[in-house]
């Protein structure tokens, strides 16, 4: 095997019995430090099952699901979050992510923890027309945003601080809907 291909990963995610989908594919890809969207070097492989400590099936069957206690610890987590970005970034010297896949990852990653902010945050998203894409500054103000502001209230927030163009413009959106 010289790279799993997407179509290993698919029979992967069967053997493991999980949905491509699952976030905790994503967690196995920042484990094992893939830099391609869909694929894992031979290397890439190695190393990260000996990372695992994960020579068999079953023993890869329990690292994936000690991932996630692992990527949950403040420091891992927010690694995990820009690797999940910079993960998405299919062509060299990209730098941005589309709005529809900024959304997928945004409710794949932070949707169970800030529900209400991230569905609020993907409606706007949705319907605004000012941005195209986000940006890695964008996507980590936007975790910054769930951790530090209050919400719904949204009392502490403060246009001066140093929030990126599109979270003043969801703010003020939101205030009008209310």
């Amino acid at each position: 095997m010289e790279v799993l291909s997407p179509d290993g990963i698919m029979a992967l995610c069967k053997d493991l019995k999980m949905e491509h989908t699952d976030i905790r594919i994503l967690m196995l890809a920042w484990k094992l430090k893939a830099a391609k969207l869909g694929y894992f070097t031979q290397d890439e492989w190695k190393t990260g099952l000996k990372t695992l400590q994960a020579d068999t099936l079953t023993k890869l069957k329990k690292a994936v699901a000690e991932l996630e206690k692992e990527v949950n610890t403040p420091p891992n987590f927010l690694e995990f979050y820009s690797f999940a970005f910079r993960y998405h970034l299919t062509e060299e010297k990209q730098k941005n992510i589309d709005i529809e896949t900024s959304c997928e990852l945004l409710n794949l990653i932070l949707g169970s923890k800030y529900h209400s902010q991230v569905d609020l945050l993907i409606d706007y998203l949705k319907i605004q027309s000012d941005y195209k894409v986000i940006n890695l500054d964008q996507w980590v103000s936007f975790l910054r945003f769930f951790k530090e502001i209050s919400f719904p209230d949204l009392q502490n927030y403060d246009d001066t601080q140093a929030w990126p163009l599109i979270l003043d413009s969801f703010v003020e959106w939101l205030k009008e809907k209310s």
